[in-house]
């Protein structure tokens, strides 16, 4: 049976979730080497992890710059209405834009937070004036660009 909250896992699955976080490409044996189990047990608790979904995928952590997209920001976006169809209809709209890398429902003046990337600034005022500003139920934006990438792709602190 799958684990199905955090009061369910042990001092070794905690140590496992840390592990995996750190390195998605452990072997099984290196794993249950790294949290003192063979790779069979190790390999099993893994699947309940998995299963329970405390563990969503696994990825490899790209370089942006390297693949051409130099230009990094913000977008807050107040919303004309909260109607249940109309931030629907944004959610699913936004989430099929391959530049919004990550879209965040806030609490506070803007109603939506998005992170998006592209390739220059030009790209990304097109994108920002083309895409998100013409999005249905959209009233007011704000925009802003990172000057330095401080700290990304942090690791969840996983309890102890």
């Amino acid at each position: 049976m799958p684990y199905e909250s955090l009061r369910d896992l042990d001092r070794v699955d905690l140590q496992i979730l840390q592990a995996l976080q750190a390195n998605g490409r452990l072997t099984m044996a290196e794993l249950g080497e790294q949290v003192s189990l063979s790779p069979s047990p190790c390999w099993r608790r893994v699947q309940l992890l998995e299963r329970g979904g405390f563990i969503l995928g696994y990825g490899a952590r790209l370089d942006r710059r390297k693949l051409g997209l130099g230009v990094h920001g913000f977008v807050s976006v107040h919303m004309e209405n909260h109607a249940q169809s109309t931030t629907a209809n944004f959610e699913r709209l936004v989430g099929a834009l391959p530049e919004v890398i990550a879209c965040h429902n806030l609490s506070g003046q803007y109603d939506y937070q998005l992170e998006l990337v592209a390739p220059d600034h030009e790209s990304f005022a097109l994108t920002v004036r083309e895409k998100i500003r013409s999005l249905p139920g959209v009233k007011d934006i704000y925009t802003s660009f990172t000057l330095k990438e401080v700290k990304s792709g942090g690791a969840l602190p996983v309890p102890r």
